[in-house]
């Protein structure tokens, strides 16, 4: 589910009060539902000043320095998973100027060294950073789509591992490039999203590879009959083209409102969308990355993984869902609840 803002408004990235952070993609993961305004987008994907980190670090006491805590990345998975990427609130000690008539010329020269300042190497905007990545994701793509059409062709089943690679990077390009044409704002070095998917994110996709390398170099067809093969890799590659395909479109529909941080304020403005993908999918691209990630595994042919997908993401979307739908219904009230109660989430078990 999105949200429509009819203006063009500034909005909580840039300015707001309230932010919590984690998204797994997945976000994946990604959320729909962007309660704080037109021009914020993700979690990675597009920070702006006001933007609070709910990973800490521990403080020290008042007479000494502040020491941060190591931190444990299998427990970060854990958390990240268990609070389905809502984080903990943090109230941003930020706050927007009053009224005081017209911007100085020392103000509005300010502002535009500060706007210049993002797009330079190592900010959130870094044009070196978007490109460089952009280069590696196509260049990374490009050998295993060649390496992974040489060993299919030669008969070695382990293509599937390079093809697993290959989805993946059209993934992470797809996630900006989407930003970048509906959303262009919120665009930045995160919206690919890298990096910003925490611990367990990276895990998943380390281990899923690693399996099917293994599986395919010392066990092929030792798990299932090879008659079951064939119809679990259609399976899987029409999975990822259609979890591909919908998540994409979701964010296009969404457009300026897409956002994978789940805010927890709600501007007058605001409107539901309910239309295209919206009508018939409440979070069309936690429809889509679920499939999608499903579909992967069963490409790959992982019996593991599998199933760890299965179980990691369907209690990351559930207790995500449950939360962002209890802010809803806190805003829109029946409005909510009769725009639930006519559709569907699309992953089993999550009503």
């Amino acid at each position: 589910m999105a949200l429509h803002n009819p203006s063009n408004v500034p909005t909580a990235h840039e300015r707001d009060e309230l932010h919590f952070d984690n998204a797994f993609p997945a976000d994946g993961g990604g959320a729909d539902v962007n309660l704080n305004g037109s021009a914020s987008h993700l979690y990675e994907d597009h920070h702006t000043a006001a933007h609070l980190r709910a990973n800490g670090s521990a403080n020290g006491t008042a007479d000494g320095p502040q020491v941060r805590a190591r931190r444990n990345v299998l427990n970060d998975a854990a958390t990240l998973i268990n609070a389905g990427g809502l984080g903990h609130a943090q109230v941003s000690s930020h706050t927007t100027a009053t009224d005081s008539g017209p911007p100085t010329s020392e103000e509005i020269s300010s502002a535009l060294r500060a706007y210049e300042r993002a797009f330079l190497p190592n900010q959130p905007k870094s044009l070196s950073g978007i490109s460089l990545r952009a280069f590696l994701l196509g260049l990374v793509l490009s050998l295993s789509s060649t390496l992974s059409l040489y060993l299919a062709y030669n008969g070695h089943t382990v293509w599937r591992a390079p093809f697993f690679l290959a989805s993946l990077c059209v993934f992470h390009f797809l996630e900006f490039y989407t930003t970048a044409l509906t959303n262009t704002v919120s665009a930045g070095v995160s919206s690919f999203l890298l990096s910003s998917n925490g611990s367990a994110y990276t895990i998943a996709h380390t281990v899923a590879f690693v399996e099917c390398i293994l599986i395919h170099s010392f066990w092929p067809y030792s798990f299932l009959p090879p008659s079951l093969h064939t119809t679990l890799l259609t399976s899987g590659i029409l999975l990822i083209i259609l979890g591909q395909t919908i998540r994409a479109i979701a964010m296009i529909q969404a457009g300026r409102n897409f956002s994978h941080l789940v805010a927890h304020t709600k501007r007058s403005e605001h409107q539901l969308v309910t239309s295209g993908l919206y009508s018939v999918l409440r979070h069309p691209s936690y429809f889509g990355y679920f499939w999608w990630a499903i579909g992967t595994q069963l490409a790959c042919g992982n019996v593991v993984s599998l199933a760890g997908y299965v179980g990691v993401l369907w209690l990351f979307f559930a207790r995500r869902i449950k939360g962002e739908e209890q802010l809803l219904v806190k805003f829109f009230g029946q409005e909510y609840v009769g725009f639930r109660e006519r559709t569907w989430v699309g992953i089993p078990g999550i009503r």
